[in-house]
C-alpha cells in the first residue's frame, strides 16, 4: 500500500468515545492542532451500555471532570432525562449524582461540540500503526495508508481492539452495538513495548416499553432539589421521565441455572476477566445462590425511542433463553426484545507500563486513556482522557505535567491505583477506593479543582469568573458561621431542637454541629445574603464534619511529606541489599516517582520503604 500524508498536527487522539472526546477537546482548546480518529463518526460518545451518567464514587469524577474544564458534565446536563442523588440516607462524602441521560442527545451534543471547536478536525479512520522515532511518537498511520504526522498521540481504543461480541455459542469480530472492531492495532502496540491482555464486560437487553406493563411496577422518580453535574448548568429540568422498579424471582432463576452449560462464561467461550463489580445475571444467580431475587431497574434509552434498557441483568446467554428469562420479571411478561444482551472482550493494557501522566514509559509522546488501560465505565474513561490529554499538551509546552493527589481527587485515586497498584479485573471507581472522601466530596469539587484546571490554561475565563464569584460567597458565608451568638439569642432555636440553653456564646458552625439546619440558622439569625444555595449547603458540611476534616488534613500533610521525598529515575533497586527480594522487583518494574508511591505499590512494606529513605539519605 501506498502512503501519503495527512498532514502535521500536534497531537492525534485514537478513537472518539468519552475518553477520547475530552483528550481532544482539552488538547485542541489549549491551542493545540488535533485530529481525532474515530472508527465511524457515528460512534462518537456513544452510551455502548446503560444510558447513564454519573452514580456512587462517578458522579464525584464527572463534577471534578467539569472543574478541571471537561466537557462531560455540561453534556450530560444538556441530555438529561432525569436526574437523583444516590445515597441520601448516608454521609455526604458517599452520596453521588447519577444522571439518566438521552443517548441520542449525548452523542449528538457531543458530536456537534467538538465539530465546532477550533483546532480540531476529526477524520473517520482506523489508527493500524503507531509510528516511532529515537524513542518518541512520530505520528500514526491509517488502514487506507494516510500518515497523520504528530507530536503526541493519545490512544483511547475503548473495547474496539479485537473486540469479539459473544451470547451464547454464537460469536462473532465486532465491537459494541455492532460497531466495526479494530483488529490491526493491538500488534504494533506489542510491537512498541505493551503488556497486553484480553478483558470482558456486557450489557442487557433493550426491551420494547409498549410491551411492558408499568402499572405493575415501582416508580422512580428523579430530583429536582439537587444541583446539576456541571457548575456551569443553571438549572435542572423541571419536568423529567420516570424509571421502573422490578425484580427477578426463584422462576427466573430456574431458567438460568437450567441454562448454565449454554453459558459462554461457564463453557470456556470467554476466556476474558470480567468486572466483579458489575456481574452478569448468570453470575449473580450462581454467587449468591441464597439470594431469592435481584433488584432490575427499567430505564429509558432515549426521549425519542421505545427501547428500555434493563439494568441489572446483563447477560450473555443465548437469544432463546433470554426471551424465556426477562418475560419471567414481574411486569415483563409479555415483553419484546429489541436488542439482545450480549458479552464483549476485547484487548487492553497493563496500566503498570504507565506514568502518572498516563504517558507510556516506553515512548515519549505517547498516552493512554479509557477502557484500554483496563478500566470500566464512561465517567473512569472521560477523566483519563481528560489528565492524558492536558498532560500531552503541557509536554508540548515544556511545562510541569498535571499530576492529581489522592488527596486533590477522584480522579487522583483512580489514576495512582491504575499507575501503582495495577488492575487485574475491569477496575471501577468506588467511594471506598477514596481514604480521603470527607474531603472530596461532589459539592466542593470547583474550589479544589478549578484553580489547577485555569493553571493548564484548560478552564476557560467563564468557568474561572464562576468560580471566583462561587469562592468569594464562599469565604464570606465562613466568615458568617464564626459569629459569636449570646445564650439569649439562640435560645428558642436551640428549645426548638430540644437543647437547654446554651452557658456561653455560640457560633453558627456549632448550631450546625448540634445537627440544626443552616435554613433554619438563617431564618432565626438572618445573614447570608447574596449565598447561593449550593454554597450554603458547602458551608453546612464543612461545619458538620469540623472534626473530621481536621483529622483528613492531618493524614493529607504527613501524605505530602513522603510524595514531595522524589526517586531519582535511573535509582537502581536491584542493587539495594537491604530491600527485600520481592520489593526490589516492584519497585523495579513500576519505578515510582515518589515514596509516597512506593509505598502503595503492592508487595512494598513499610520496612522496605525505611530501607529506601535511609539509602537515599546516604
Amino acid at each position: 500500500m501506498n502512503l501519503f500524508s495527512e498532514g502535521q498536527y500536534d497531537a492525534v487522539v485514537i478513537g472518539a468515545g468519552h475518553a477520547g472526546s475530552e483528550a481532544a477537546l482539552a488538547l485542541a482548546r489549549t491551542g493545540n492542532k488535533t485530529v481525532m480518529l474515530t472508527m465511524n463518526l457515528d460512534s462518537i460518545a456513544f452510551l455502548a451500555c446503560n444510558p447513564s451518567v454519573g452514580g456512587t464514587a462517578k458522579g464525584q469524577i464527572v463534577r471534578e471532570i467539569d472543574a478541571l474544564g471537561g466537557e462531560m458534565g455540561i453534556n450530560a446536563d444538556k441530555s438529561l432525562l432525569q436526574i437523583r442523588m444516590l445515597n441520601r440516607g448516608k454521609g455526604a462524602a458517599v452520596q453521588s449524582l447519577r444522571g439518566q441521560t438521552d443517548k441520542n442527545a449525548y452523542h449528538t451534543n457531543m458530536k456537534h461540540t467538538l465539530e465546532n471547536t477550533e483546532n480540531l478536525k476529526i477524520v473517520q479512520a482506523e489508527a493500524t500503526e503507531i509510528l516511532v522515532e529515537n524513542g518518541a511518537v512520530k505520528g500514526v498511520k491509517t488502514a487506507f495508508g494516510g500518515v497523520f504526522y504528530a507530536k503526541s498521540v493519545v490512544i483511547c481504543s475503548g473495547v474496539y481492539l479485537n473486540g469479539e461480541v459473544i451470547a451464547g455459542e454464537w460469536k462473532r469480530s465486532a465491537g459494541p452495538n455492532g460497531f466495526q472492531p479494530a483488529n490491526e492495532l493491538t500488534k504494533n502496540l506489542i510491537d512498541l513495548g505493551y503488556n497486553v491482555r484480553r478483558f470482558k464486560t456486557g450489557t442487557p437487553a433493550r426491551i420494547d416499553a409498549r410491551t411492558i406493563d408499568f402499572s405493575r411496577l415501582s416508580v422512580q422518580d428523579g430530583e429536582t432539589d439537587i444541583y446539576p453535574f456541571s457548575f456551569l448548568t443553571d438549572k435542572l429540568p423541571e419536568k423529567q421521565t420516570p424509571c421502573y422498579l422490578t425484580y427477578t424471582n426463584e422462576k427466573t432463576h430456574e431458567i438460568i441455572r437450567n441454562n448454565l452449560h449454554r453459558s459462554p462464561l461457564y463453557g470456556g467461550l470467554i476466556k476474558g476477566t470480567g468486572p466483579r463489580y458489575c456481574p452478569s445475571i448468570e453470575d449473580k444467580v450462581v454467587r449468591f445462590a441464597d439470594k431469592e431475587r435481584h433488584q432490575l431497574f427499567l430505564e429509558p434509552e432515549a426521549g425519542d425511542t421505545n427501547e428500555i434498557y434493563v439494568q441489572g441483568m446483563s447477560t450473555s446467554l443465548p437469544h432463546d433463553v433470554q426471551k424465556q428469562m426477562y418475560r419471567t420479571v414481574e411486569g415483563l411478561e409479555n415483553c419484546e426484545i429489541m436488542r439482545y444482551a450480549y458479552a464483549i472482550e476485547y484487548d487492553c493494557i497493563d496500566s503498570l507500563d504507565l506514568l502518572p501522566t498516563l504517558e507510556f514509559k516506553k515512548i515519549s509522546g505517547l498516552y493512554s486513556a479509557g477502557q484500554i488501560n483496563g478500566t470500566s465505565g464512561y465517567e473512569e474513561a472521560a477523566a483519563q482522557g481528560l489528565i492524558a490529554g492536558i498532560n500531552a499538551s503541557l509536554k508540548m509546552q515544556n511545562k510541569e505535567p498535571l499530576i492529581l493527589t489522592r488527596s486533590d481527587g477522584y480522579i487522583g485515586v483512580l489514576i495512582d491505583d491504575l499507575v501503582t497498584k495495577g488492575t487485574n479485573e475491569p477496575y471501577r471507581m468506588m467511594t471506598s477506593r477514596a481514604e480521603h472522601r470527607i474531603v472530596l466530596r461532589q459539592d466542593n469539587c470547583d474550589l479544589r479543582l478549578t484553580p489547577l484546571g485555569y493553571k493548564t490554561g484548560l478552564v476557560s475565563k467563564e468557568r474561572y469568573e464562576k468560580y471566583l464569584e462561587r469562592k468569594s460567597q464562599y469565604e464570606q458565608a465562613l466568615k458568617e458561621m464564626e459569629t459569636k451568638l449570646k445564650p439569649s439569642e439562640t435560645e428558642e432555636l436551640l428549645s426548638k431542637y430540644g437543647y437547654t440553653k446554651a452557658s456561653t456564646s455560640l457560633t453558627r458552625s456549632d448550631l450546625v454541629r448540634r445537627g440544626i439546619s443552616i435554613e433554619d440558622i438563617a431564618l432565626a439569625f438572618g445573614g447570608f445574603e447574596n449565598i447561593g444555595k449550593d454554597v450554603l449547603h458547602t458551608i453546612e458540611l464543612d461545619a458538620k464534619y469540623q472534626c473530621y476534616l481536621e483529622k483528613e488534613q492531618e493524614q493529607i500533610l504527613k501524605a505530602k511529606k513522603l510524595e514531595e521525598k522524589l526517586l531519582p529515575k535511573d535509582l537502581d533497586y536491584l542493587s539495594i541489599n537491604g530491600l527485600r527480594l520481592e520489593a526490589r522487583q516492584k519497585l523495579d518494574k513500576i519505578r515510582p516517582q515518589n515514596l509516597g508511591q512506593a509505598g502503595r505499590i503492592s508487595g512494598v512494606s513499610p520496612a522496605d520503604i525505611a530501607v529506601l529513605m535511609v539509602y537515599l539519605g546516604k
